[in-house]
């Protein structure tokens, strides 16, 4: 957010800007909070933290019946947290005032993380649906909605080589969270472990540059107008 709020400083000077969070988890917020108290160079900017999930917001904002309007809303890297996209997404679109953007930021359908969704499922958590929510959803969605939108793909790369090192407590923390278990490597069936190994090092899901194997972390930025 800080990063954002310089840009539109330096391209809008002296614009006064309303900063309102929605983050549920207390480490995040104390953090933020913590980046604004040393930032002196904040001037015009003012800061609403609502330590409450998305679903919480909603339900106060409609509870109070004050509908705040904004120019920009961002959910980046957190619809895959919510259980009810479609009618997240709607909520927040109703929040944009005229001309306004919101911005949805999400794995993209040619991401590792796609290819390993669809086709090994069945080896990772049984959990909430939006948890697998690549783009594709979203635009379905969106189309759904009838939300004029635009889509713009962002290339990304995430070294992985250490999954494939026996004992390397980095890889491990790595395959924890490419698969959502803790102590993976620790714990799956030996036959497992192999299978989601191997499919890492597929084409469709990583690269090889200079011996290193690079799993494919393609985003997706999704804008959607007013």
């Amino acid at each position: 957010d800080l990063k954002m709020i310089r840009i539109l400083q330096a391209v809008h000077p002296g614009v006064s800007i309303d900063n309102e969070i929605v983050e549920p988890n207390p480490q995040h917020v104390a953090a933020y909070k913590e980046l604004v108290n040393q930032a002196p160079d904040l001037q015009n900017v003012s800061f609403i933290w609502h330590q409450l999930t998305s679903l919480e917001y909603e339900q106060q904002v409609k509870e109070k019946g004050t509908h705040k309007k904004f120019d920009f809303i961002h959910m980046i890297q957190m619809l895959y947290r919510v259980e009810d996209i479609p009618n997240t997404i709607k909520f927040f679109h109703s929040c944009l005032d005229h001309h306004g953007k919101l911005l949805i930021i999400i794995l993209s359908d040619s991401s590792g993380w796609a290819r390993l969704w669809q086709r090994h499922r069945d080896c990772l958590p049984a959990t909430d649906s939006g948890h697998y929510i690549t783009c594709g959803g979203i635009t379905a969605a969106l189309r759904r909605l009838g939300l004029e939108h635009r889509v713009f793909e962002f290339p990304s790369g995430w070294d992985i080589t250490e999954c494939f090192s026996e004992g390397d407590a980095a890889g491990g923390r790595m395959m924890d969270f490419l698969t959502g278990t803790k102590n993976f490597l620790g714990t799956a069936p030996a036959a497992l472990r192999r299978r989601l190994q191997e499919a890492l090092c597929q084409p469709e899901c990583s690269s090889t540059r200079e011996g290193r194997i690079i799993f494919s972390n393609n985003l997706s930025m999704i804008v959607v107008d007013s």
